[in-house]
């Protein structure tokens, strides 16, 4: 059974996490674990490679990071859950669009558990919430092996939002979980959020979960 391995990194600079990242996926071979890494970024906005800085309208102190994975502009921040995916797509035979419908099934079938209402939207990858966006995908696949993830609003500054167009939608409204009524730490929805993916990655996978 191929082992999925869970690292909880807590709040951790994003630049050294990207280059985490990438150095793991550069370095793997056949032998090396599918991980999923979860973290907290300091205030960040992060634009994918085909993001455009005109969705970005006000200057702030926020850095802005160029980034090499899929969408537009977003931002990051402590509050927010972030799951990054290191996955090898072609040992678990899982194709892109397989794993970005997993994810988002995911997070919808979490915020059904607390009785809100999610859904997702093929034009514009994400989660949403009465036309609100919850939550944000943007994943990297190079030669069958992803890096990169989600992010979910949970109790955070959504006021560095009003600055971007996020995911280069203009007037997109954001929400996150506390406004939705959930009240659970990040900690907390981070493992039951943890428990849908690996109970859905597992029913088309096979993955057992290792310790973190």
């Amino acid at each position: 059974m191929t082992k999925l391995v869970v690292n909880n990194l807590g709040l951790q600079d994003y630049k050294k996490t990207w280059q985490a990242m990438q150095d793991y996926t550069k370095n793997r071979d056949e032998t090396s674990s599918d991980q999923l890494w979860v973290v907290e970024h300091p205030p960040v906005y992060t634009l994918g490679r085909n993001g455009k800085e005109e969705h970005i309208f006000a200057k702030s102190d926020i850095p802005i990071i160029k980034v090499d994975r899929g969408g537009q502009v977003t931002y990051h921040g402590p509050g927010q859950l972030i799951i990054y995916f290191l996955l090898d797509l072609h040992r678990l035979n899982l194709g892109v669009r397989e794993l970005v419908t997993l994810i988002e099934d995911s997070i919808i079938a979490l915020l059904n558990d607390y009785h809100v209402s999610a859904y997702s939207d093929k034009k514009a990858p994400g989660v949403y919430i009465n036309k609100q966006k919850i939550a944000a995908l943007g994943l990297r696949v190079s030669k069958g092996r992803t890096t990169h993830g989600l992010s979910l609003n949970i109790n955070m500054d959504l006021t560095p939002f009003n600055n971007i167009n996020p995911c280069g939608y203009k007037g997109l409204e954001v929400t996150q979980c506390q406004t939705q009524g959930i009240d659970d730490s990040l900690p907390i929805i981070a493992n039951k959020l943890l428990h849908w993916l690996i109970i859905k990655l597992s029913s088309q996978t096979g993955f057992g979960r290792t310790s973190d």
